[in-house]
């Protein structure tokens, strides 16, 4: 599954390397461009308890790095595990496609394939039962949210708005979590088979 998407460069990134930061800009990454800079970096920002994930994220991007993972211990009992990209043209842009004075947002031409899906599943995506698998978007509007609907649609997966407290998450329908699953189960690593309900020695 990942040899394609290693050997295929868009720009001076590896097919690879644009859909991993795709898919965390969809979950937990974030891009920044510093004042008076021009160009903008990757933060990827997880719990320390997501280590294996972080060093496989790394090890894909780390021609794009200065140095390697770090903790930090942030408010609370929370331990960070996280690195930075260097500036890059090709993240500025990604930061034009995605931000919107500050906040992030989903383009209309943004195009989902496999590898995006499983490290968006990987970073934002649960298992609460055997039917109920969710991808925790609240952080986009509902306008966002429905733009995802169709992409993921595009994949031949059906799923759905589901009311979070005050905010929206989306659902998949329960018909198609067994092709989500066939999707996901290439892709994602050891560690982040418990997200499918599978055991990390499981194959």
């Amino acid at each position: 599954m990942y040899q394609y998407y290693m050997d295929n460069t868009v720009g001076s990134l590896t097919q690879l390397q644009k859909s991993v930061i795709i898919g965390s800009l969809l979950g937990d990454g974030y891009l920044r461009i510093m004042p008076g800079r021009r160009d903008a970096f990757l933060e990827m920002n997880h719990s320390i308890e997501a280590k294996k994930y972080v060093d496989w994220k790394f090890n894909i991007l780390k021609n794009l790095c200065i140095s390697p993972p770090k903790t930090r211990r942030g408010n609370g009992k929370r331990i960070a595990y996280r690195f930075f990209t260097k500036q890059h043209p090709e993240l500025s842009k990604m930061h034009q496609q995605f931000y919107c004075k500050g906040k992030k947002i989903i383009p209309f031409n943004l195009k989902l394939d496999p590898i995006i899906l499983g490290i968006w599943w990987m970073d934002d995506g649960s298992m609460c039962s055997k039917s109920d698998f969710y991808l925790n978007t609240q952080q986009f509007g509902i306008k966002d949210q429905k733009i995802l609907l169709k992409k993921i649609k595009n994949l031949g997966l059906e799923a759905k708005l589901n009311k979070d407290k005050e905010y929206y998450r989306i659902r998949f329908l329960s018909s198609s979590i067994p092709q989500l699953r066939i999707i996901l189960k290439d892709i994602l690593i050891p560690s982040m088979y418990y997200k499918l309900g599978y055991n990390p020695v499981e194959t």
